[in-house]
């Protein structure tokens, strides 16, 4: 049974992006579908799967996580126009039965993804 995951890691202060703001839309060429809207906990992960079972199928996806507005919330002070407002990750998935497990590691000024496990 595939499952979609992810979690965040505010690597600027070595802790986990607890009450990020995140978006799941479905690509459908030209358009996005939003399928779910959720906030991390306090490990910078979801309480659950993004998806899994049937609800994951293949094709593309899009995360969004709401980001300037995790390190305003935490005292850091950005330009009113952030140079990283909202990181949106764009990932496919082949065999809708693998886990695709999708990280983000973020500061206020670069981030970095990879397919976990």
């Amino acid at each position: 049974m595939g499952k979609l995951s992810t979690h965040v890691m505010d690597t600027a202060n070595g802790v986990p992006g607890a009450e990020i703001k995140i978006n799941l839309y479905k690509v459908a060429g030209d358009s996005l579908q939003l399928v779910k809207t959720v906030l991390t906990n306090s490990d910078g992960r979801t309480d659950a799967p993004l998806l899994e079972g049937d609800a994951l199928t293949s094709g593309k996806y899009q995360l969004e996580f709401h980001t300037a507005d995790y390190f305003r919330g935490h005292g850091i002070d950005l330009a009113e126009v952030a140079f990283l407002d909202d990181v949106v990750i764009r990932f496919g998935v082949a065999n809708a039965d693998e886990h695709f497990h999708v990280p983000l590691l973020v500061s206020p000024f670069s981030y970095s993804t990879y397919r976990g496990s």
